[in-house]
């Protein structure tokens, strides 16, 4: 029995308190309901018009909107040349300057007998292309080489390792070696200069 006047009274009070908000609100549909719209009607009219006014004013409306565009007609002014310009007919580029000496000792080659065998980096050898074998430059790193007692030179791509002889610091392909002359004596001193 006590468990229904527990619940007894937590519905009947929310349900009474409701009840007497509700009371008020009652009369008030019994107003005039007549009244009510002529009110509402005169309230939207004077906010449509006071709303109208504000957006579009009735006497400045034109020149306004001419105005607001009269910036836009004017033309750009005219580039000027500045002081930093350059003119292109008299431009010399510069010159690139040769490559410093990077190191220098000897270069020895390798030709027919590796012909064909792959390189540390996986390609086929070619004698006949310029390439060469260096222990540390990376491959693909294109280096000047320099034979300073005939002055010719011939630029290189490292595709290899090596040399694996005591005190060598290239090994040139065949092609190379003919053209820095040192297939007679099989080495011979060189400068070698990175190229970018």
């Amino acid at each position: 029995m006590d468990g229904n006047k527990n619940t007894l009274r937590r519905v009947a009070l929310p349900a009474f308190a409701l009840g007497i908000l509700t009371l008020p609100l009652a009369g008030a549909g019994a107003q005039d309901a007549a009244g009510q719209r002529a009110m509402v009607a005169e309230i939207a009219q004077t906010e449509s018009q006071s709303l109208t006014d504000e957006i579009v004013p009735a006497n400045a409306a034109a020149t306004d909107f001419d105005a607001s565009f009269a910036r836009f007609d004017i033309d750009p002014p005219a580039p000027s040349v500045g002081t930093a310009a350059v003119d292109i007919d008299s431009f010399d580029p510069p010159v690139e300057a040769e490559p410093r000496v990077w190191r220098s000792g000897i270069a020895s080659y390798y030709g027919a007998r590796f012909n064909g065998r792959r390189t540390a980096s996986g390609e086929r050898f070619d004698m006949n292309a310029y390439t060469a074998a260096h222990k540390t430059l990376p491959f693909g790193t294109k280096v000047r080489v320099t034979n300073p007692r005939t002055g010719k030179s011939v630029i290189v791509r490292i595709n290899d390792r090596g040399p694996y002889a005591h005190g060598r610091e290239i090994d040139v392909s065949r092609a190379a070696a003919v053209e820095l002359g040192l297939v007679q004596r099989g080495h011979g001193t060189v400068e070698l200069a990175l190229v970018d």
